[in-house]
């Protein structure tokens, strides 16, 4: 599952067919338990039994939330032609020994792309399994050398109000920023994504870089990402600054703790009607349940 050209050398006679893409899913898990591992025994699928199927390109790609692009869930794609993602140049500054800026296309040269399948829950109860095309976001950071001040990662999404009609609205505070602890960042799960289902990232989905942290809920994902900071003080989120009590930092999920106007108990996969129970950590809490030992998880929502 390791691909070997990078998203943007891909033609469209070169992308996986998803009829095809479901077989090759049907053929593993006909296998019976299996774990199939990325470098680092990094878990490439949301679940080793096979429960998951993921989500189909078509939903994937039209029920989405990129305010940027328009409220609503099908706005983002009846807009998404208006972004221009090439050339495309992602700086990186704050407290590191290396501060610089980098085009997409040297970023995607030196970061190997893999395919990993994530569950992907966002805050309002509904959720998709996508498989990205990506790569580990640490591999990116530590090429800046981030110092001991580093403590928090910040992210800044593109402001353009042309390209992106959304921010046209004073409602809230542009850009859009979203912000990690640096272990969050670095750790192995959290992925810098590129595409999904083996093509370029959609404009709608975050072209055409987006952060992906799967135990965490969707907003935390920030889009179209121009600006990666290392700071020493918790960044103010746009969702902090606009609705604190609603969207914490964190946003790990957690169905004990209830959104203000909903229960996060349960969740409903896009494409069924039945509503699942809502795993804790998303279904990571092995892999990530330790980066906040000793920590009130009420009180750090």
């Amino acid at each position: 599952m390791i691909f070997i050209k990078h998203p943007h050398d891909l033609r469209d006679h070169d992308v996986t067919d998803e009829a095809l893409y479901r077989q090759r899913r049907q053929f593993l898990k006909s296998l019976g338990g299996f774990a199939l591992l990325g470098a680092g025994g990094i878990p490439l699928l949301a679940n080793a039994a096979g429960e998951d199927e993921p989500t189909p390109y078509e939903d994937i790609t039209t029920y989405n939330n990129f305010i940027e692009l328009g409220q609503g869930k099908q706005a983002p794609a009846l807009r998404a032609d208006k972004l221009r993602t090439s050339p495309w140049t992602v700086t990186v500054d704050g407290e590191c020994e290396k501060p610089g800026k980098l085009l997409l296309e040297d970023i995607l040269k030196q970061n190997p792309t893999e395919e990993r399948i994530y569950r992907l829950r966002c805050v309002e109860g509904w959720s998709m399994v996508v498989p990205w095309l990506g790569f580990p976001l640490a591999g990116l950071l530590k090429r800046f050398e981030p110092t001991s001040k580093a403590k928090y990662v910040r992210f800044e999404s593109l402001y353009d109000p042309e390209q992106m009609p959304g921010q046209k609205s004073r409602a809230y505070d542009w850009p859009y920023v979203e912000g990690l602890r640096i272990d969050e960042a670095m750790h192995p799960l959290t992925l810098m994504a590129t595409g999904l289902y083996g093509k370029n990232l959609p404009g709608q989905c975050g072209a055409p870089l987006r952060l992906v942290v799967p135990w965490k809920y969707g907003y935390k994902s920030a889009k179209s990402i121009v600006r990666i900071s290392f700071v020493e003080e918790l960044p103010t989120t746009l969702w902090m600054a606009t609705v604190p009590d609603e969207y914490g930092f964190y946003a790990n999920v957690n169905p004990q703790v209830s959104h203000p106007r909903w229960s996060q108990r349960k969740e409903r996969r896009i494409g069924e009607f039945r509503k699942r129970d809502t795993q804790m950590f998303n279904g990571y809490a092995e892999q990530v349940a330790s980066l906040y030992s000793g920590m009130d998880l009420q009180e750090n929502f």
